[in-house]
């Protein structure tokens, strides 16, 4: 057998990668040997550490990941990157969340490819499925909350007695829009689309 290797990843800075590390840690992979992406989302295989990867197996190796949608999110994309890299690499993938789910290197082995051929396909369209039902559910949950009233987003800045007295001397000339803009801490941009809302 050649070298185990992980592959971990997070979509967001704020996220981290230590609950994928222990487990493939656990799993037996030596720790200089996990490639990590960190803020990268799965909507593609454009990750440095990904690539990287890539370019560091080679046949007879392993491959463990924590869950499938740490390998990528895009349902057709991720099937396509699954036999790239254990048909043609020839790489096994151990997915430790779905344990069943293991690919095959042996080319004896006809029915393992077929069965896993298959479970890979059901695997990635219950997580495509899933992410539309969140998907879904976040636009229910935010047309609800507008609906009662709630805003998104910043609340708008109050207009001061300060902005109309600077708006009356920049309408006179006695005051630039960027210095008036300076005094109310708020940009140019902003002075100047305030005061059209108010002229």
């Amino acid at each position: 057998m050649g070298t185990m290797y992980g592959y971990v990843r997070v979509s967001t800075q704020d996220q981290n990668l230590d609950r994928q590390i222990i487990a493939l840690d656990e799993y037996g992979v030596l720790k200089e040997n996990i490639f990590s992406d960190h803020g990268f989302s799965g909507k593609d295989f454009n990750r440095p550490a990904y690539q990287k990867m890539l370019q560091t197996i080679v046949s007879g190796d392993m491959l463990v990941i924590k869950s499938l949608d740490r390998l990528g999110r895009n349902f057709d994309e991720m099937i396509d990157e699954w036999g790239k890299i254990t048909r043609h690499l020839g790489v096994e993938i151990v997915v430790l969340d779905t344990p069943y789910l293991k690919s095959s290197t042996d080319i004896a082995d006809v029915m393992s490819k077929m069965l896993n051929s298959i479970l890979l396909d059901m695997q990635s369209g219950f997580a495509h499925i899933e992410r539309d039902k969140i998907h879904e559910r976040q636009k229910e949950g935010i047309a609800a909350a507008k609906a009662k009233g709630v805003r998104f987003g910043r609340p708008p800045k109050e207009r001061t007695s300060e902005f109309f007295i600077l708006k009356n001397k920049y309408l006179s000339g006695h005051i630039s829009a960027r210095e008036a803009a300076k005094q109310l801490c708020i940009s140019h941009s902003t002075f100047c689309r305030w005061v059209k809302q108010y002229t």
